[in-house]
């Protein structure tokens, strides 16, 4: 199996717009009682870690195994690992910080940190991260993870698994059309065109009922030509050149015929059936899109190079899960000291091929079992050096409201539709995120 076989949904990323929105979450949190000396222990001197299973069970056993294998540089302390299901886990995690019965750190939805920062419950890691500039881990590294992770009081939380959208294609599928593989927008345009003969569509993509996949392309596109949806106030900025010429774009491709009309409607799982019965020629999806389809069309489909925008801008969308440390822990030093240990030893989380995301570390995606995935070693190579996140550069608070949410659900369905022009559609967004 794969080392990057997972397929990461919203509930992976997102957190405030599936507890309600950030005036629902905001309540719960501020609610909270000053957590006294239980929030995160488990009893003694144990530290709780919460953990999402990233990945196949054979993940949640031996991230369980490594957690607990912990012995502290100083004290007695001791960790309890314990799988929190992406089923309700909103309500889980609120619940728990809003009662100071929460883990003293965790994974958990890729916004969470910015919402329980903003209401004081996140410890910062500036003190780990200086430790880590001493040990060498900080370097270890990839660029600009940590950036994305910065906010006004400090760091809200540390990169864990990178959850990546990259160009796929069906190489199969692409000789038969006699079509070169695309290296920019017009040549896209035209690989588009020669696959559109053969019956194959070339902007693969699902926008339907819990696939948010659709918005993330859409946003990817801003970027990859100079564009994005917040500028450097981090304010919504939609309505530049750059965003509109992207959307035209995108329309271009609709009206040509080489986006498939069932986008609209399509679930990640009908994404997977156009993939296995060769209806897609090229797609846009995660890391494991491959892994996912599976069979004889798996051993077809490569990753393609990032593709440069008209005015010779790359760009792309990521998500970077990330951990964070709570302030209710029992004991701060002993979590960071925790958090050392862990980001030391989990390397076996991806050379054992447990499925979970793409690494932050350097060196576990120079690890000879990483490398033997030639797709992975591409999209670290290529791919994450050029990601953005929602916010660009970085994550806050306000990037909640496009994560998954009805203003960019119906941003991305009149765009896919072509039921609108560019600017029409933007202006929209706009104005809703402006209202939000």
């Amino acid at each position: 199996m794969s080392s990057n076989t997972f397929s990461s949904g919203f509930s992976r990323r997102g957190f405030l717009s599936l507890a309600g929105g950030v005036a629902a979450a905001a309540v719960l949190v501020a609610c909270s009682s000053d957590g006294g000396s239980g929030g995160g222990s488990g009893g003694g001197n144990t530290l709780k870690f919460w953990n999402m299973p990233w990945g196949t069970p054979e993940f949640t056993s031996l991230d369980k195994q490594i957690a607990e294998a912990w012995k502290p540089t100083s004290g007695d302390w001791k960790v309890e690992k314990q799988e929190i299901q992406w089923a309700n886990f909103t309500q889980t995690f609120s619940s728990a910080v809003a009662s100071g019965t929460g883990p003293a750190i965790s994974s958990g939805g890729g916004t969470q940190a910015f919402l329980f920062e903003s209401q004081g419950k996140i410890a910062y890691a500036d003190a780990l991260i200086e430790k880590w500039k001493s040990n060498g881990l900080y370097d270890d590294f990839l660029p600009g993870l940590f950036d994305a992770m910065k906010v006004e009081g400090g760091y809200a939380a540390i990169p864990y698994n990178l959850d990546m959208r990259v160009l796929w294609m069906n190489k199969a599928l692409l000789e038969k059309a006699g079509a070169d593989v695309p290296t920019d927008w017009d040549s896209y345009l035209a690989t588009s065109e020669k696959l559109k003969k053969i019956g194959a569509y070339s902007f693969g993509v699902g926008a339907g009922a819990g696939s948010f996949t659709g918005s993330h392309i859409l946003t990817s596109f801003m970027f990859n030509n100079g564009g994005g949806i917040f500028n450097e106030n981090q304010e919504p900025d939609l309505l530049t050149d750059r965003n509109i010429e992207a959307m035209e774009f995108v329309l271009e491709m609709v009206e040509k015929g080489y986006v498939d009309p069932g986008t609209v409607s399509y679930t990640a799982d009908n994404v997977d059936d156009q993939w296995r019965a060769r209806t897609f020629g090229m797609g846009w999806s995660t890391s494991g899109q491959a892994a996912n389809v599976g069979g004889d069309v798996q051993a077809e489909m490569e990753v393609i190079s990032p593709l440069t925008g008209p005015h010779g801008d790359k760009g792309a969308i990521y998500f970077p899960n990330n951990i964070m440390m709570y302030t209710d822990s029992p004991d701060q030093a002993a979590t960071e000291d925790f958090a050392t240990y862990y980001y030391q030893n989990m390397a076996p989380l991806w050379k054992q091929h447990t499925g979970i995301g793409l690494p932050p570390l350097k060196s576990i995606a120079e690890t000879p079992e990483f490398r033997e995935d030639p797709n992975a070693v591409k999209i670290i190579d290529e791919w994450q050096p050029i990601a953005q996140t929602w916010g660009g550069k970085s994550l806050f608070l306000d990037v909640t409201k496009v994560d998954g949410t009805p203003a960019m659900n119906n941003f991305t369905q009149s765009i896919y539709s072509g039921a609108t022009d560019a600017k029409t559609a933007l202006e929209s967004l706009q104005s809703a995120l402006e209202a939000a």
